[in-house]
């Protein structure tokens, strides 16, 4: 494929589904079968291009236009391809793909499908154009519609009370930290005059130390709030509120994908800025622990999974903090086949028994052959059980780490740091896995649906059928040298001694909750945690402290500006209506007297003007 062909392409992996989000959002009202054609058929399209373009994309495209200035600075609009965004791309459009089709069945009654489709389609669109844009305002465009979309489809099912709430700390939460990307964006316009990506990246030396930590805290503000991160990681779990499959999309390949993306494609300046990676270090390791342990007490299924996903962004941000892009690339790219079989494989339970509680489910394995071994393949490459996905990436990570300790572009202490918390918490990954797995397979059921479960209809088994395949798969790409090369890495994936490590501490976490429920069958193993379990419920509480300490000063403040603005701004201007009408009144019931009252009136103001004038002049010619 020629290079004009692969930049069109690029171009159009965005614009595809885009269009039809566009088509979808001016007909609301469409048939059900014609919003599900345009949603399969756009996301279809997006997943076709993104593979050709990985077949025969093996080095930079690049192509772009003059599109508008910001004052002096010019804004570009164009496409920066190279192999790890064009596999992001086919993962992207995969997932996509597969939530599509599954929503089809998932919200077969949901009578406000249509735009549901429609904000489907444009979700994808705006992480595709992140994905291939090659200007900083561009990737800003996608960055903010996402956040827009995020909003509009966690509130989607309004029949839950919880679901606009948890639609507004997201957008909250995730506008706090956007703040900083918008401001870490702008600062490198200014200083280098361009916003282009490969113009800022090319720049990078003509930048102080001072301005690169600058602008790169300022972006890891965005990172933070965009891919859960602590301590701007809240709003993650509380957008479960949303339908199953718009989790499945958030988690696996678009909103919390975008920060860590953003970060090994602009890597240039962070390489080059020691504090903003230790900063980045200390992030990650606190995110994946902390992610890990809440959702080891968690009751709800997608709680879990939702807590998972935060843990396991955390191991992504952690690759980049030692100095290796390729290998969070990676493990990107394998959490996105098993993060999205594990939610679309818990919306088939969730369909099957009609709760998210896992105290009411047990003994599904029978009903639910299926659902049962797909979920067990997701699971096994969540913990990292090898051969699966998640074994190759994420024990690359932990070695990466491990390497970081001496030859990493972030101080050694904070590759100590990221290693050590990688470690542990592939042990309470092993633990947390392994009870959702018993207690929603295994054991009695505890729930009457859960006594005759069923799988769920085709266009929802298929989806996660054919995602079982990457998923235990796509880690023995590692070993392949040409597609290692193109994802960044020198060579492919090697197994050292120091990987043994981590899967002795896999067995200890599956083991242990293991023999906690095989000492008590059917009891949930969080009982073991003791009072501990109250605390890893609500995350250590930091939800709770973040609303005394930034959420209920802001409201009251706001309503204390509120009272200020009706008693005081508003009171001043209504009391000077009131006493302007007064005057008035009082005015016209003088112009209403009558005519032996009006006469001495109009004298006595002839007499008073007569006394005035001749006062005047007296005083004049005494002057």
């Amino acid at each position: 494929m020629s290079t004009g062909a692969q930049t069109a392409g690029g171009f159009l992996l965005p614009a595809v589904p885009f269009l039809v989000a566009l088509i979808g959002l001016v007909l609301p009202r469409a048939p059900r079968a014609v919003a599900a054609a345009l949603g399969i058929a756009g996301a279809a399209g997006a997943l076709l291009i993104a593979v050709v373009l990985a077949a025969t994309v093996n080095g930079p495209v690049e192509a772009s236009r003059r599109w508008a200035d910001l004052g002096d600075l010019p804004v570009t609009f164009g496409v920066r391809l190279d192999p790890a965004a064009v596999f992001v791309a086919v993962a992207v459009g995969a997932v996509a793909l597969a939530v599509q089709v599954y929503s089809v069945a998932y919200l077969a009654d949901d009578d406000r499908y249509a735009p549901y489709a429609a904000q489907v389609s444009l979700f994808t669109a705006a992480m595709l154009l992140v994905v291939v844009a090659g200007d900083l305002i561009q990737l800003l465009v996608g960055w903010e519609v996402m956040g827009i979309c995020s909003y509009l489809l966690i509130g989607h099912d309004r029949r839950l009370p919880e679901a606009p709430a948890a639609a507004v700390k997201a957008f909250l939460v995730t506008r706090v930290g956007d703040v900083g990307f918008l401001l870490g964006i702008a600062l490198l316009g200014v200083k280098l005059g361009t916003f282009r990506i490969t113009e800022v990246l090319a720049g990078v030396p003509r930048l102080s130390a001072g301005e690169l930590t600058a602008i790169t805290l300022l972006l890891l503000a965005g990172v933070a709030g965009k891919s859960a991160q602590f301590p701007l990681h809240t709003w993650l779990p509380d957008a479960m509120a949303g339908p199953t499959p718009i989790s499945a999309l958030i988690h696996a390949a678009t909103m919390v994908a975008a920060g860590v993306y953003v970060v090994a494609r602009l890597f240039g300046l962070f390489r080059a800025a020691p504090v903003a990676l230790a900063t980045l270090a200390v992030m990650a390791a606190i995110t994946m622990l902390l992610g890990a342990l809440a959702a080891c007490a968690q009751a709800d299924i997608k709680r879990v999974l939702a807590w998972s996903t935060v843990s396991q962004i955390g191991y992504m941000s952690g690759a980049l903090a030692v100095g290796s892009p390729p290998a969070a690339l990676f493990h990107l790219l394998t959490h996105a086949a098993f993060k999205a079989l594990l939610f679309l494989a818990a919306g088939a339970v969730i369909h099957s028994v009609g709760t998210n509680t896992m105290a009411a489910m047990g003994g599904l394995r029978r009903g639910m052959p299926v659902t049962f071994w797909t979920m067990t393949v997701g699971l096994a490459a969540l913990v990292g059980v090898p051969p699966l996905a998640g074994f190759w990436s994420k024990d690359e990570i932990i070695s990466v780490a491990w390497a970081g300790r001496a030859d990493g572009p972030a101080p050694d202490w904070a590759a100590w740091l990221v290693w050590l918390s990688a470690v542990l918490t592939v042990a309470v990954t092993g633990w947390y896995a392994t009870r959702l797995w018993l207690r929603t397979f295994f054991g009695p059921p505890r729930g009457p649906a859960a006594e005759h479960p069923h799988e769920p209809p085709r266009a929802m088994t298929v989806p996660v059928v054919l995602l079982a395949v990457p998923s235990a798969l796509l880690g023995f790409a590692g070993l392949a040298p040409g597609f290692m090369h193109r994802l960044g890495f020198s060579g492919p994936v090697h197994l050292t001694a120091a990987l043994f490590v981590p899967l002795l501490f896999v067995a200890a976490g599956v083991v242990t909750a293991w023999w906690l429920w095989r000492r008590d069958p059917g009891t949930d193993p969080a009982r073991a945690l003791g009072p501990a379990r109250r605390v890893l419920a609500e995350a250590f509480y930091l939800d709770a402290v973040q609303d005394a300490l930034v959420v209920r000063p802001v409201v009251t403040l706001a309503r204390a500006v509120r009272r200020t603005d009706e008693t005081v701004v508003d009171g001043a201007v209504e009391a000077t209506g009131r006493g302007a009408g007064g005057l008035g009144a009082l005015l016209g019931r003088a112009h209403h007297a009558a005519l032996p009252r009006a006469a001495t009136a109009v004298l006595a103001g002839a007499v008073l003007f007569g006394v005035v004038a001749v006062a005047a002049i007296a005083f004049g010619g005494a002057r």
